[in-house]
């Protein structure tokens, strides 16, 4: 980062050993104007041209609780929250201080040659909401944890074998990516793991049938999976852990977008009824601030990994443990549980779940509403009416999943709605919002959906959404 000097005379203050520099707030606003052309130049240009194409192009610049707003000031609901991060809402003021805190205190911060007490608070708080599990293993992010539990998964049983489910999704890192349910995210990264299996969700002869073979150390399996928020029959993980303990297979709960409280209870599996052998978190964890992941297992598994002295660094991370990403995880669970968090997602989902049925009733483009707490899916399907069925035929051909985009671009464009489709080609739009969303944001949410797709249902109005597309990607060769 290059900072240059502002007011004053620069060289006598460098000699006095008083250079001001400018902030880093002063450096931002100042290179406002080179946001895109900065990470087009150097970064993801991509990106940067899908930002363009869809009119998302409008720089945020803040963020409160639920709420970004861009540079002209303009007020948005985020109901992605940062895939999940921000449970919270963005730059909770507990957070911040538990951070400012740890930084004032000058701590011993990663002295590897020593261990954290922050850590073993925060592992002795998690393990006390898994009280069947007894240790924990610390990492950076999500994708690190997954790899954690594949490591610890083969060491323990001695088998090599590994099973997810189809449209899963357990992160980018090679050994992650192996257990990816999308192919488009695997393409030209291989070769991957070997002895991984993929079988459809909620299926339980599938299940059984992979693992009959006496050779799988892992089911790792999202309790409802992110790309499309897809709900297991009440009995398939129950049954899906009774069939792992009868081959020796470990049941690995990826409950990294889902757990903290985002399905209205700490851990998704709790309404299902599952102990898992291993559980893995990150993502709201970190309060939105400091990067963490977990691995939390049973013990037996983790002795087996660490299990002499001279096995004491078999698996690590440098960064882990660091007592930021502690500080923010422990100001989170407090949080959660001072301001009644949890709690206020099982309402807050009940009630958008409630409204989005009767929309579905309402409207034929509508054909499923799915989700617990605050994870929301509101899936769309080829309407029974001649106009709008060749309407959707038209946007389907054209490419999988573009009808759920084009209600994502008036919901952002005209309601000032930040949302996602569920998945690649997936006719799936998802909520993620912070669980910090009062009866106001519920009221905004409902009346946005209601409008935008009730103008979807007017063929002309449906065909302007896909000109959309068209129109942003010649603004975006134009000012390219």
């Amino acid at each position: 980062m290059t900072n240059a000097p502002i007011a004053g005379n620069s060289q006598e203050q460098a000699q006095n050993g008083e250079a001001k520099r400018e902030s880093l707030v002063e450096l931002a606003q100042r290179r406002e104007g080179e946001r895109y052309a900065l990470h087009s130049k150097h970064l993801n240009e991509m990106w940067v041209r899908v930002l363009k194409t869809i009119g998302w192009d409008v720089g945020f610049t803040r963020g409160d609780g639920a709420y970004l707003y861009d540079r002209a000031g303009a007020q948005y609901l985020d109901l992605m929250s940062g895939y999940g991060v921000f449970a919270l809402g963005r730059n909770h003021p507990r957070v911040r201080d538990a951070l400012i805190e740890v930084l004032n205190s000058q701590s011993a911060n990663l002295a590897q040659f020593d261990v954290s007490v922050l850590a073993g608070v925060l592992a002795e708080r998690l393990l006390a909401r898994t009280p069947w599990l007894d240790k924990a293993f610390f990492a950076n992010s999500g994708a690190e944890a997954v790899e954690a539990a594949i490591k610890f998964a083969r060491y323990a049983t001695g088998r090599s074998g590994i099973v997810h489910c189809a449209h899963s999704f357990h992160g980018l890192t090679c050994g992650a990516l192996s257990l990816n349910g999308d192919e488009i995210f695997k393409k030209g990264f291989g070769p991957l793991l070997s002895g991984v299996r993929e079988i459809p969700f909620d299926d339980l002869g599938a299940l059984e049938e992979a693992l009959s073979g006496h050779d799988v150390a892992a089911f790792v399996v999202e309790p409802i999976q992110g790309k499309g928020v897809n709900i297991p029959h009440a009995d398939y993980l129950s049954s899906a852990a009774a069939l792992c303990k009868k081959y020796g297979t470990l049941f690995v709960a990826d409950e990294i977008q889902t757990g903290v409280g985002r399905t209205g209870k700490f851990l998704a599996i709790e309404h299902f009824g599952v102990e898992p052998d291993m559980v893995l978190l990150a993502k709201a964890l970190s309060g939105g601030h400091a990067p963490i992941g977990v691995t939390l297992t049973r013990k037996w598994i983790f002795d087996k990994v660490f299990d002499r002295m001279d096995r004491s660094v078999v698996h690590g991370s440098t960064f882990s443990k660091n007592d930021l990403a502690m500080a923010a995880a422990l100001a989170t669970l407090d949080v959660l549980e001072d301001e009644k968090l949890i709690e206020n997602a099982a309402a807050k989902g009940d009630r958008l779940l409630a409204s989005f049925n009767k929309m579905a009733e309402r409207y034929e483009l509508v054909s499923a509403v799915r989700g617990k707490g605050l994870m929301i899916g509101v899936e769309f399907g080829p309407p029974k009416s001649l106009v709008l069925r060749a309407t959707w035929n038209l946007l389907e051909t054209a490419s999988a999943g573009l009808f759920g985009q084009l209600i994502c671009i008036p919901l952002f464009r005209d309601q000032k709605i930040l949302t996602q489709v569920a998945g690649h080609g997936n006719p799936t739009i998802k909520l993620l919002p912070s669980l910090t969303l009062s009866d106001e944001d519920c009221a905004w949410i409902e009346r946005s959906f209601d409008q935008v797709i009730a103008d979807a249902h007017h063929a002309p109005a449906v065909l302007s959404l896909g000109k959309t597309l068209a129109e942003h990607a010649i603004k975006a060769r134009v000012n390219s």
